[in-house]
Parts: structure tokens; sequence; C-alpha cells
């Protein structure tokens, strides 16, 4: 009988392309809770003597301030660590299980320089550090870029090491909340309800520090900001493509180094998703840093 030949390819002893995750890195319990993060990272020979650092990519899924689901993008994150980066997706308290703003911020905040404390352990070159976040995830990318660092929102854990980025990427995040947060009785039953937990109780001292959620609110001329990406789809009934807008205008007025896409006819997630963003996404991620 004849055999189709025998096709002989190479190893790789370098692991090259190859990903791994570490699942359910515990990375806070100060404030009752243990908070996971889900590790995705460049498969590498341990017994190596010198291990590569990589840039590490820390990521927030959108959950309307709730618990963020952090499979969802498992599969489009996967692909940043088969090409060289650590990617971390974090969780944080939900707002209505009476965790107010900014406990969602300062728990992201808090896995920041967890993962600089670790970043031996887990291969990470804690001198280049992204965030990327979606909606409500979004929302706290910005806000982490405008306030590296600042008092307000850094908890005792870990507080020695920075929770500072060196570039920040928005998908569709809410940046002026004003007219909801002012107007919360307004609102219907839902909206209400998770904007009255993100407030607290009805004071005018908890009134005045939701405002903080506002991204827009924190930016200041004169201030060294890391690089914006901003992408939102002109068709999102959810988050309205306007609140992109103004970011990407109030950023640039104060000479922030801020870019805007719009995914033309897209709605909130779904088929605002492609290969082409994912390139732009990667491309501004490989540029900076």
């Amino acid at each position: 009988m004849a055999y189709k030949e025998v096709k002989v390819i190479k190893n790789n002893p370098a692991l090259k392309g190859m990903a791994v995750m570490i699942p359910d890195v515990v990375f806070s319990t100060a404030q009752g809770i243990d908070l996971k993060l889900q590790l995705l990272k460049p498969w590498t020979d341990e017994t190596a003597k010198e291990q590569p650092k990589y840039p590490l990519i820390v990521f927030v899924q959108g959950s309307a301030w709730t618990f963020p689901d952090v499979y969802y993008e498992l599969p489009q994150l996967a692909q940043f660590a088969r090409e060289g980066y650590v990617v971390a997706t974090l969780t944080h308290r939900n707002s209505l299980e009476g965790h107010p703003f900014p406990a969602y911020l300062e728990d992201v905040k808090a896995g920041i320089r967890f993962l600089k404390k670790n970043a031996a352990k887990y291969q990470i070159d804690s001198e280049r550090v992204g965030i990327w976040g979606t909606s409500s995830g979004g929302n706290t990318a910005l806000l982490v870029g405008l306030t590296g660092d600042d008092s307000r929102y850094k908890t005792e854990e870990y507080s020695e090491f920075s929770d500072s980025v060196k570039l920040v990427v928005d998908c569709f995040g809410p940046t002026d909340l004003t007219y909801t947060l002012e107007n919360i009785a307004a609102m219907d039953e839902d909206t209400r309800t998770l904007f009255a937990a993100l407030r607290g109780e009805d004071t005018k001292e908890n009134v005045k520090k939701v405002l903080e959620m506002n991204p827009v609110d924190h930016i200041r001329e004169g201030v060294s900001y890391p690089p914006f990406l901003i992408l939102q789809g002109n068709q999102d009934t959810v988050v309205d493509y306007s609140q992109s807008e103004l970011m990407y205008h109030r950023l640039s007025d104060a000479g922030a180094d801020a870019t805007l896409i719009c995914v033309e006819g897209a709605p909130h997630e779904g088929s605002f998703w492609s290969n082409e963003l994912l390139a732009i996404i990667k491309e501004f991620i490989d540029s900076n840093l």
C-alpha cells in the first residue's frame, strides 16, 4: 500500500504565539469580598533561566457598574496574549450590593497595583501598563487614566505601588452623567435603582461625590495625561454617541493626545466588534506600550 508522505515540521521551543490562562487570581480581600481577576499571558518555557517581561493590558468588562462578566471578551483578549501581552480582566464590587461610587474605581486601581506588585511572578513589565474598558468599564478606564495615584481613590492595599497607566482605550463608556445623577427620582425604575445605588444615601455630600463619576469633569489643562483611544458606534442606544464626542473634544481642548473612532451603524456591543476594530486597538496599544 502506498502511504502519503509524512510531513515533518519544526517544534516550537520558544512557544511563540501560544498563550496560557491563570484563572481566579484573588487580588483584593480588604473589603470583605474576594475579588478575582483572570490572567492571560504568553506561554513561555518555565525552565529558562531568564523569563521575558511583557506589557500589561488591564481590561474591565461593562456591567452597568454591577459585577462584570470577566469571561465575555476572553476569546478576543486571548489574541493579545498570543501576540506578546499579559492581559488581566478584572472584576469589582457590585454597586447594587451596597457599594456606591467610588468602590468600582477603587477596586480596579487596587487590581492594577496588585499586578505591579506581582510583576515578576506574572512576567509583567510594570512600566508598561495600559487600561481598556467597555461601557461602564470604559467609564472606569477613563477615570483610571485621568486620576493616576489620586489619593481620593487609593485604598491601603498595595499603596506603595502606582495605579497610573500609560494608555487608555475606552469603548462606548459614559463620560457625563450629570443630568441622570441630578435627576435620579425622575428616571425609570431600573435606572433609578442603579444610580441610587451608585450614589448611596440621598445626601448633598453623596450627590456631590457621585458626580465624580463623570470623566469629563476630571480633565484639567496643563496636566500630563496618557494617550486616549475612544471608540463607539453611532447607533448606540444605551450610551449616546455624543458622550464619546464630548470626551474627545474636552481632552483635545486640554492638550491631551486623544483619538476618536466612529463605528458606522454599530450598536452597544454586538456588531461594534470586528477584526478591523481590534486591529486599530492593537496598533494603538503597540504604539504606546
